[in-house]
């Protein structure tokens, strides 16, 4: 089953259920639990952080000169 078909099951569920107040709470409780149950995808390990660092290292360095803005940096290098 598709993303798109699995969507729109669930709004046909949905649209059948918006009359009943009482399972409507139930529906909004459990998607509440499952949304606190999902994974942050934005957190990493400390060795995947430290990876990262040593990944940027071997990248190009830019430094800012004196009196230089960011804005002038980005331009510079751009």
């Amino acid at each position: 089953m598709t993303t798109l078909d699995l969507n729109t099951q669930i709004y046909r569920y949905l649209a059948d259920i918006s009359t009943d107040e009482t399972l409507l709470k139930k529906v909004a409780d459990y998607m509440k639990k499952l949304l606190a149950k999902k994974p942050d995808h934005t957190l990493m390990t400390k060795e995947e952080f430290f990876q990262h660092i040593d990944k940027a290292k071997e990248g190009p360095l830019y430094e800012l000169n004196e009196g230089e803005t960011i804005e002038d940096l980005i331009k510079r290098v751009a």
